[in-house]
């Protein structure tokens, strides 16, 4: 069997209708419930491209999981926000606009949808709540999907801090959502 060991059996039992057995091993999908307009619908969503994801499924020296159900919701609702903002950094041309004298002028908020100018006001309260240095590690690792080790050396913090201060800062965000631990 080639690339054997777990993984490799794992790839080997995905179904035969699957177009990147790779791929499919490292999904780890599950179904939301989302809000659009006034309408709820059911979503499959990928929980492994996130770093929340990943920090939700590994364990602590407790057994726990790293981040709680209240903590990876509040991240998860953050960068939903996030995301509807349209606040995402660009990695293209804008083919869309007409070329200018080199302004590079802004995008005039009024062009802006009004479900994503609420979103922004959302992210921009929630960062305000969770207080300046706090809402650096959410902005991050929730919404620009950064790594928490590439974060750490980002800010400068040593091996290891940034598990713990983005956990206060979640346990912060969540406070602000209204998001209570389950029992």
């Amino acid at each position: 069997m080639k690339g054997g060991g777990r993984k490799g059996a794992a790839r080997a039992q995905t179904p035969e209708n699957t177009a990147d057995p790779f791929q499919a091993q490292h999904r780890l999908p599950a179904r939301r419930q989302i809000r659009l307009g006034s309408e709820e619908v059911s979503v499959e969503v990928n929980e492994g491209e996130s770093p929340l994801g990943w920090l939700r499924r590994r364990k602590g020296s407790d057994g726990k999981p790293l981040l709680s159900a209240s903590q990876f919701e509040a991240g998860e609702r953050l960068r939903r926000d996030f995301t509807i903002g349209q606040m995402t950094p660009r990695v293209t041309a804008d083919w869309s606009r007409p070329i200018s004298g080199g302004s590079g002028r802004q995008h005039d908020p009024a062009e802006i949808a009004d479900h994503a100018l609420a979103a922004r006001q959302r992210v921009s309260q929630a960062v305000a709540a969770v207080g300046p240095g706090l809402s650096d590690i959410l902005l991050s690792v929730c919404c620009h999907l950064q790594g928490l080790e590439a974060a750490e050396r980002g800010f400068g913090w040593p091996k290891r801090a940034g598990k713990l201060v983005l956990q206060i800062a979640l346990d912060r965000l969540a406070a602000h959502y209204g998001i209570e631990e389950r029992a």
